[in-house]
């Protein structure tokens, strides 16, 4: 598409995508200061000041204060991350790093996770002000680094570093949120109120080195694998949460389903599926592993990474069990823990998001639902800010899009990243 023919919130996604954030985890990463300057230039070319704190070298995070028309308000923060998690380009259709635009959908890494969101922000802000107006409140706008690492390397120092920035803020808004699902042909909101824990863990099984000929009983590779596939295989029973229950409630609602099955009753949401049953129940998958270093040498030791997430309050009991699971010769070593967090779906602000849906898709139910993995509010948490899931987009019915987070083909049609561009500017008008 020519650009004179491109919205200004897919060019930003686009120029975001472009630029290569990609975080390995464990400290390895690309870095995102050139992305954390794009953004800051453009919150200049605003009016605004941008600050930027980079306690790690290109591990940039950037932050800019919007003024409100009543400063005695609580400010409200609306955060997004620059960086991403890897691609690799021969499982694309597309460069992951092009930023393509075809038949109406902007393709790339961070498309949907979340430079789409960051395009937002930055368009919805750039609406009002341009238009000479002030949000109700203060608004304070940070772009944090290293969320695919668990943040630790990002909102965790900022947090610790520069609580300043988010002096007076009681209320937040970010990721994986406000996005709509079709169920049984009927369209609904997800609105984002609550997270499950995280916990990444390393498994480490030890054994005999020796020659890969020999009879061996003592493989740690075996003993590894074994327990990886004894995780793998584990089906973690349904444990709902207040806010797991109204979602039920919602879907069953709008479909006439009981909600005594709570797995058939998220088959009616099609390709949404998979990532509502995993806000029911905790997930324990093997992500990778790592032994061994000759076809010919059976090695002392292997490793395994696995992603645990967990329904808040129950992650000493899910560690007893996969230590029950894997056996008392498998070490498991915690490589980053966090909370969980679960708010109630009441209150003006909620009240207010589900207005601005409203407005924008007349007569279209808005439910809330448990995150089935985390973001950065889990940071904001810890210093008393409330956070919320709220990156409306008005989406196909039949796209696939929670399946393309962390996923191949990530693609998000340019009129679903207009829509949201619309409903913040209307939220941040009035909130």
């Amino acid at each position: 598409m020519p650009d004179s023919s491109v919205p200004e919130v897919a060019r930003i996604a686009r120029d975001l995508i472009r630029i290569d954030t990609s975080n390995y985890g464990g400290g390895k990463a690309n870095g995102e200061r050139e992305a954390a300057e794009y953004v800051g230039a453009f919150l200049k070319s605003l009016g605004l000041e941008p600050e930027y704190y980079e306690p790690i070298p290109r591990r940039t995070n950037v932050m800019a204060r919007v003024p409100g028309r009543n400063p005695d308000r609580p400010a409200l923060v609306v955060h997004g991350h620059l960086d991403v998690v890897p691609a690799v380009a021969e499982d694309w259709t597309v460069d992951p790093f092009a930023g393509e635009i075809r038949d109406g959908m902007l393709w790339g890494r961070g498309a949907v996770d979340m430079k789409n969101m960051d395009a937002m922000i930055l368009a919805a802000v750039a609406d009002l002000l341009r238009a000479g107006e002030q949000p109700d409140r203060d608004l304070i706008l940070v772009f944090f680094a290293d969320e695919e690492n668990g943040g630790v390397e990002g909102s965790a120092l900022v947090v610790q570093d520069k609580a300043e920035w988010f002096a007076g803020a009681t209320e937040a808004i970010s990721e994986v949120g406000g996005y709509s699902i079709t169920v049984d042909d009927h369209r609904a909101y997800l609105l984002q109120v609550g997270e499950k824990a995280l916990m990444w863990l390393r498994l480490i099984a030890k054994g005999r080195a020796g020659h890969g000929s020999r009879f061996h009983e003592d493989n740690a590779v075996t003993r590894l694998s074994e327990a990886v596939a004894a995780i793998g295989r584990t089906r973690w029973p349904i444990r709902l949460t207040p806010t797991t229950q109204a979602l039920l409630e919602g879907l069953s609602e709008l479909t006439g389903r009981p909600v005594d099955d709570p797995d058939a009753l998220a088959s009616a949401a099609g390709p949404a599926e998979a990532f509502l049953r995993s806000t029911f129940r905790t997930t324990a998958n093997p992500t990778a592993l790592s032994a061994g270093y000759k076809h010919n040498v059976i090695p002392e030791s292997a490793e395994a990474l696995i992603d645990v997430r967990v329904i808040p309050g129950t992650e000493d009991d899910v560690l007893a069990e996969l230590q029950r699971i894997v056996g008392d010769d498998i070490e498991i070593q915690t490589v980053v823990r966090d909370i969980g967090m679960e708010t109630p779906f009441v209150g003006e602000f909620v009240e207010h998001m589900v207005a601005a849906l409203g407005r924008h898709d007349p007569g279209v139910p808005v439910i809330p639902y448990l995150l089935g993995a985390g973001t950065d509010n889990k940071a904001l948490a810890a210093i008393g800010i409330t956070g919320y899931g709220f990156a409306p987009l008005q989406l196909p019915a039949d796209l696939d899009f929670t399946g393309m987070f962390h996923g191949v083909d990530e693609r998000v049609p340019v009129d679903s990243l207009v829509f949201g561009q619309r409903v913040l500017a209307d939220l941040l008008r009035v909130c």
